[in-house]
């Protein structure tokens, strides 16, 4: 073998079933080489070789496993076997009961207990669970399982998950809550429609502009800047188009605030605005008939 190894320094470990070239350039002393994994698999050494104490990729038992380039420093370890999954992160959710006629829940994830009794039209705060599917389960007092489901929470996620009714019994609707951050002393502001009773709605501003339109169950629209204020808005069912994506909403004068607009509505909404916040509307059913609705006001920094 040209060259051989000095002595002390050593090579390739022999697999058992024949010669090996030693490794060129062959490593100093006290770092070591590639070790044998059995079942004749050749492992290669790490280009360039890791300094003194800092070691190098862990033999996976088959699997193979590329170094981390660049190497850490001495102390942080390298690759790890992959025989365990990466830690997740967590993620933050809460609870909103839209479920008319029920009795209060008990809320489980995974094998955690979220929330003891839940009432209609009532919302929890936000917790922290691991990111990743997790089983939510949602049992009554008497501990009849409503509804027992695997739902995905991202790293770093912020979600509002809602108990709602459906024909064949309760389902549970996963809401996203990311907003950019309103600059400039505006705020943000959306609807969500999860009244079970309702028809498909449009929320109107006392002088006619359509802010969101056709808002059927289960929908809730995407935020909209908002200028701080007063304002009254209505639940109609109209044949406007609504404002554009892109245009804000600004005050009135306050003389169109107790004006009604010229057709049916369903309900009402008056909100006072201050800067900085994320204003979240939804409408729940308050009672039997259709259209009978209410607002559950929701507001976040």
């Amino acid at each position: 073998m040209i060259p051989l190894p000095d002595v002390g320094e050593g090579g390739p470990v022999y697999p058992g079933d024949g010669p090996v070239e030693p490794v060129i350039p062959l490593p100093d002393v006290g770092e070591g080489g590639p070790v044998y994994p059995g079942d004749g698999v050749v492992v290669e050494p790490v280009i360039p070789l890791p300094d003194v104490g800092e070691g190098g990729p862990v033999y996976p038992g088959g699997v193979v496993v590329e170094p981390v380039i660049p190497l850490p420093n001495p102390g942080e370890g390298g690759p790890v076997y992959p025989g365990t999954t990466v830690r997740p992160g967590t993620s933050r959710v809460r609870f909103l009961n839209a479920a008319y006629g029920y009795p209060a829940f008990r809320i489980s994830v995974a094998n955690s207990r979220f929330a003891n009794r839940l009432g209609y039209a009532s919302v929890t705060g936000y917790g922290r669970v691991r990111a990743g599917y997790q089983t939510v389960t949602v049992v009554g007092s008497n501990g009849y399982i409503y509804v027992q489901k695997a739902m995905p929470f991202q790293t770093n996620g912020l979600t509002t998950i809602a108990i709602i009714r459906t024909a064949g019994g309760l389902d549970l609707l996963q809401i996203g809550d990311n907003c950019c951050a309103p600059g400039g002393g505006w705020s943000a502001f959306r609807v969500g429609n999860l009244a079970y009773n309702s028809r498909p709605m449009d929320v109107v501003m006392s002088d006619g502009r359509v802010v969101f339109s056709d808002l059927r169950y289960k929908e809730v629209a995407a935020f909209r800047r908002i200028m701080p204020g007063s304002y009254r808005f209505f639940y109609a069912d109209t044949a406007q188009a609504a404002m554009p994506a892109g245009l804000a909403i600004e005050t009135l004068d306050p003389a169109w605030l107790d004006i009604y607009p010229p057709y049916e509505t369903f309900g009402s909404l008056y909100l006072d605005v201050s800067g900085g916040e994320n204003y979240t509307v939804y409408l729940l059913q308050n009672g039997p008939g259709r259209n009978n609705i209410q607002n559950l006001i929701l507001v976040d920094r």
